[in-house]
């Protein structure tokens, strides 16, 4: 029997300042997989994580995570949610952020050690996140999801302002938490990222435009690269209204 999708929305609307952000989204998120959200900057990308984890208001559809209805108490526990914007305390080291995470998400305090080492910041653990770089804030952010191993991860521009090596590093380690059974939604703009994720979702002005592998997606349009194929799609879409 196939298991249940980790993420399903059915027809979700958003309207947010007086405009309908979100358009009657379907899609189905599979398990232990890696899922790019893939668009523009303004594309709605934001809004509908936030939907998925339960702290933005809807106007209409239904939106599921893990079998619950997103927001449910129960499933405060199970999914780790990391923001565009530092969800650390500024003021206090790296380490103290954790510790602090560690207690508020009951986690063992052997945990706090073992995500340092996966996102490489052992060497930052006595230091203000407020003096950190950008990508350091970042992966202190990352770190604090992972201290009670959710097994849903929803990740909103993980890799933005982080240099390559980073970037690559950060997305293998996505990889073996995906390869570990863990099911990660992953968003950028990037779309060179694209090729690291099992499975697309590419979003345009609050509606999917396409979903599938990477390959399907090339195959559907004839595009070489992930770049043509979602301009591709888009001339689609337009030529169809």
């Amino acid at each position: 029997m196939p298991s249940s999708p980790a993420i399903e929305t059915k027809a979700l609307r958003v309207v947010r300042g007086g405009s309908e952000v979100l358009h009657e989204i379907d899609l189905e998120v599979p398990e232990g997989e890696v899922t790019g959200l893939l668009g523009p900057s303004g594309c709605g990308k934001s809004t509908l994580m936030r939907a998925i984890v339960g702290v933005q208001i809807v106007q209409g559809g239904a939106v599921n995570v893990l079998g619950k209805p997103a927001g449910s108490a129960e499933l405060r526990a199970r999914v780790g949610y990391v923001t565009q914007a530092p969800s650390v305390y500024l003021d206090l080291s790296v380490e103290e952020n954790l510790l602090y995470f560690a207690t508020v998400v009951r986690a063992a305090p052997s945990r706090i050690a073992e995500v340092m080492r996966a996102v490489d910041i052992d060497e930052l653990a006595g230091r203000k996140v407020g003096n950190l770089s950008g990508g350091q804030v970042a992966r202190v952010s990352l770190a604090t999801a992972l201290l009670n191993e959710p097994p849903l991860l929803v990740l909103d521009e993980p890799t933005v302002g982080l240099d390559p090596v980073l970037r690559r590093d950060l997305w293998g380690m996505f990889r073996a938490l995906a390869d570990g059974g863990t099911t990660l939604l992953v968003s950028s703009h990037v779309m060179d990222e694209a090729d690291r994720c099992d499975r697309i979702l590419l979003m345009r002005d609050g509606s999917i435009l396409a979903t599938g592998t990477p390959q399907e997606l090339r195959d559907d349009t004839g595009a070489d690269d992930l770049d043509a194929a979602f301009l591709t799609l888009i001339d689609r879409a337009e030529g169809a209204d």
